[in-house]
């Protein structure tokens, strides 16, 4: 059996559709079970089990039952703004820690989703101790699990693999709220209001200026699947486009899709001056060293798939996002 954690989550949910397309249904759902909204991100997926996150720890400590094929390890707290530091670190380092510590003992390969949230506001974006500089507790909580496998990577005779996603976008993420992709809220905007709403310039930046790696979802799924199937390949990758697009380019192409609206400019908002990342682009150099060698989608091509499927979905069962 694979388990995927955060598996009713955005990223977690498109990983399940991903494997059920490669064929697999042998798959064990783990995610938290207060938030309803997401459970409807499984209800068209092939899934054998459902355990909530709790069960999982438990199990985890006496033995789950069986060895697991491989877990893909999705479950976090992605709550950029979130400041308590201990809620933080119990979801993201703690929880983290006990699932590598069991693939280290039992053997089992391990995928695990980390972020570009470790660079904070740096112009260089590669896979290096030297220029890691998250601007907030979720940054800090996804480095602190990469530090702990760069440690102990040499320690485990089975594949670890963390995954620095830069900013994901795509369907099954509209439960996420206000952490849902720039993407989505600007789809939402043109739709109700006719406007896409952009922040004024800031750090240097003309408005809307501001530019970030954006990655399509499907895209960070196959990478997911390529590392699967080589088994051989260890260590920790960028996954991104490795292209930056302003926020323009994104409202561009949401304005676009619709045949109708316009961009508007608001005042950056104050909390968010020190915490914010006004550029990312990933170097994905060692990504491709490992030989993955697959095209990205640009803003377009992935703006136009988000947005057909957007309005498929609501056509067929009410918009699921």
């Amino acid at each position: 059996m694979i388990v995927v954690t955060g598996a009713a989550g955005f990223i977690g949910s498109n990983l399940v559709r991903g494997l059920n397309r490669a064929g697999e249904r042998d798959i064990l759902a783990v995610d938290e079970p207060g938030d309803g909204r997401k459970i409807d991100n499984l209800a068209d997926c092939e899934i054998a089990e459902y355990w909530d996150k709790g069960q999982l720890l438990r199990r985890l400590q006496n033995g789950i039952g069986f060895v697991p094929r491989r877990i893909y390890h999705q479950g976090a707290c992605a709550v950029t703004t979130e400041w308590d530091g201990r809620y933080m670190m119990e979801n993201n380092y703690r929880y983290s820690t006990q699932i590598f510590e069991y693939c280290r003992v039992v053997g089992v390969p391990l995928i695990y989703a980390s972020s570009a949230a470790v660079y904070g506001a740096g112009d260089c974006f590669e896979e290096d101790a030297g220029i890691e500089r998250p601007l907030n507790v979720y940054g800090h909580s996804k480095l602190m699990f990469d530090r702990y496998v760069r440690r102990r990577l040499g320690e485990t005779g089975s594949q670890v693999v963390g995954l620095r996603y830069f900013n994901v976008y795509g369907p099954r993420e509209s439960h996420k709220g206000p952490m849902a992709s720039v993407a989505w809220h600007l789809h939402r905007q043109v739709q109700k209001d006719g406007e896409a709403r952009l922040f004024k310039g800031c750090n240097g930046y003309a408005d809307g200026e501001q530019s970030r790696d954006f990655v399509y979802v499907d895209d960070v799924v196959d990478v997911n699947l390529w590392f699967a199937r080589h088994p051989e390949v260890s260590g920790i990758f960028n996954v991104g486009t490795g292209r930056a697009a302003t926020f323009n380019d994104l409202a561009d192409a949401v304005i676009g899709w619709h045949g109708a609206g316009r961009k508007r400019y608001i005042s950056f908002p104050e909390h968010l001056e020190r915490a914010y990342q006004s550029y990312t682009r990933a170097d994905i150099t060692k990504l491709r060293r490992a030989g993955y060698d697959r095209p990205f989608a640009s803003v377009a091509a992935g703006v136009k798939a988000y947005l057909d499927s957007l309005e498929g979905s609501a056509s067929n069962s009410g918009e699921r996002g």
